[in-house]
């Protein structure tokens, strides 16, 4: 089975039923008619930038994330902006704390972008961390952050 046949129907499934697992995927595929690995199906997920957020219902289930027609630069600030609750320095390092289910998909349009003064992120349920070249470019960051939050939503901020 070729790759871009797999990953149009794997798009395809993900848009059409709720998708929470990769099991579930997996089934979804092999009742299309397609077996794969789950290496195969992670190494699909990430190169698709399929990431886990909550539906219009508030359940966690897989989405692709798409880039490019939206202005993700202002697309990152309204996601700060809705979604960000802390935001700590520690030395090149800011730890940020998000709403629930929020961190996996700021954390991809934070990578999407490949901002100068990022050098890499990890992102849970919760919390995202980003890596930075320097202390000036995690400072950087972090006001990024605090210009762009809502302050209705910040718990606390560390200096």
């Amino acid at each position: 089975m070729k790759k871009d046949v797999r990953q149009a129907k794997i798009e395809q499934i993900i848009n059409q039923y709720t998708i929470t697992t990769q099991e579930e995927l997996m089934e979804k595929l092999k009742l299309s008619g397609i077996n794969v690995t789950q290496a195969t199906l992670s190494r699909d997920i990430r190169e698709m930038q399929i990431v886990k957020q909550p539906d219009s219902s508030g359940n966690s289930r897989y989405m692709i994330f798409k880039s490019g027609n939206q202005n993700e630069l202002e697309r990152m600030y309204r996601m700060i902006n809705g979604t960000v609750t802390e935001v700590r320095q520690i030395e090149f390092i800011n730890v940020i704390h998000t709403q629930p289910s929020y961190a996996n998909p700021l954390a991809a349009v934070i990578d999407d972008l490949h901002m100068d003064d990022v050098a890499g992120t990890l992102a849970g349920y919760d919390t995202i961390v980003t890596f930075c070249p320097s202390v000036k470019s995690a400072e950087n960051i972090k006001n990024l952050f605090l210009k762009h939050s809502n302050p209705d939503l910040l718990i606390t901020t560390v200096d």
